[in-house]
C-alpha cells in the first residue's frame, strides 16, 4: 500500500476507535465516509467504493468491538441480559441485510441511505424528550425484533448498531453509560453477521479485484483494526467520566457533519453517475 494512505488509516483508525469506545457506535458513522473518500485514491473502482467502504467499516468493528467490550465489562457497565435478548434476533439481520439486500443496491442508494439514517439519529440525540419515568424495556418478544431490525439496518451502513440501540435503551431508561457499554457488545454480534455476509454476496462480484475479500477490503481492514483496537478501551474509560449531555452533543454534532457529506454523496451519484 502507497505509505500516505497507510498513514491515514493509522489516523483514521485511532480516532475510530476512541470514537468507538466513547459513544458505543462501532466507529463506522465516522469511518463510513472517510474511506469513501480515500478508496478511490488507491485502486479501488469507483462502482465498488461505497459498498467497500461499508463492508470494511463494519469489518473493523469485529475487533473493535472486542477491546471496547473487554473495557467496558471492566467496569461492570455491560447489561448482559439485555445482550443475550438482543443479539440473536441481530445475528438474523445482519445476514439478511449483508448476505442478500446489500448487493443489490447503488452505491448511491446506500450513501442515501446512510445520509439520512445518520441525520436523522443525531437530530433524535439532540431533541429527543425524556422518557417517562414508568417506562422499561419491552418484554423479551418485542426486544429481539428490535435486534432484528437494528441488525439489518447495520447492515446497510457498516455500523454497529450505537445510532439505534442506544436510543432505545436509554428511552426505555437504561443509563446512557449503560446503554453506550451495551451497544459496544452487541456491535460484535452484528459486525460478525454481516461481515460474513458481505463476503457472501460480494464473492463473485469482487472476484479477481486485488485486495478485496468479498467486498470488505482487506488490507485496509488490517490497518484500521489494528490502530482501533489500541485506542478503543482509552474512549471506554473517557465514557465512564464524561456527562451525558457532552456525550449527546458530541455524537450528535459527529453524526451532522458525515451525513452531510454521504447525501452529497449521494446526489453526484444520481446527477453525474
Amino acid at each position: 500500500m502507497d505509505p500516505v494512505f497507510i498513514i491515514s488509516l493509522v489516523g483514521l483508525g485511532a480516532v475510530v476507535g476512541f470514537a468507538a469506545g466513547l459513544l458505543g457506535i462501532g466507529g463506522g458513522m465516522m469511518l463510513v465516509p472517510f474511506l469513501t473518500m480515500l478508496f478511490p485514491l488507491y485502486g479501488v473502482p469507483k462502482d465498488l467504493v461505497v459498498h467497500a467502504a461499508i463492508a470494511t467499516s463494519m469489518a473493523t468493528i469485529v475487533f473493535t468491538s472486542v477491546s471496547s467490550m473487554r473495557a467496558h465489562h471492566a467496569k461492570r457497565a455491560i447489561l448482559w441480559d439485555i445482550v443475550a435478548v438482543m443479539a440473536p434476533g441481530m445475528i438474523v439481520g445482519g445476514l439478511l441485510s449483508g448476505g442478500a439486500v446489500f448487493s443489490y443496491l447503488s452505491g448511491a442508494g446506500l450513501s442515501l441511505i446512510f445520509g439520512l439514517f445518520v441525520m436523522y439519529s443525531g437530530f433524535k440525540m439532540l431533541s429527543g424528550k425524556p422518557p417517562a419515568l414508568s417506562r422499561t424495556m419491552p418484554g423479551k418478544a418485542a426486544t429481539a425484533g428490535v435486534g432484528v431490525g437494528i441488525g439489518f439496518a447495520s447492515g446497510l451502513l457498516g455500523a454497529g448498531g450505537g445510532f439505534l440501540s442506544v436510543p432505545f435503551m436509554t428511552r426505555s431508561n437504561v443509563k446512557v453509560h449503560n446503554a453506550v457499554a451495551t451497544s459496544a457488545a452487541l456491535g460484535f454480534f452484528i459486525a460478525v453477521a454481516n461481515s460474513v455476509g458481505y463476503i457472501y454476496s460480494g464473492f463473485q462480484e469482487v472476484r479477481g479485484q486485488e485486495g478485496m475479500l468479498g467486498y470488505i477490503y482487506w488490507p485496509a481492514l488490517l490497518v484500521l483494526s489494528a490502530m482501533s483496537v489500541l485506542t478503543a478501551p482509552f474512549g471506554a474509560r473517557c465514557a465512564h467520566s464524561l456527562p451525558v449531555a457532552t456525550l449527546k452533543r458530541v455524537f450528535a454534532c459527529l453524526l451532522f457533519a458525515l451525513a452531510g457529506y454521504m447525501l452529497y454523496e449521494a446526489y453526484l451519484g444520481y446527477t453525474v453517475g
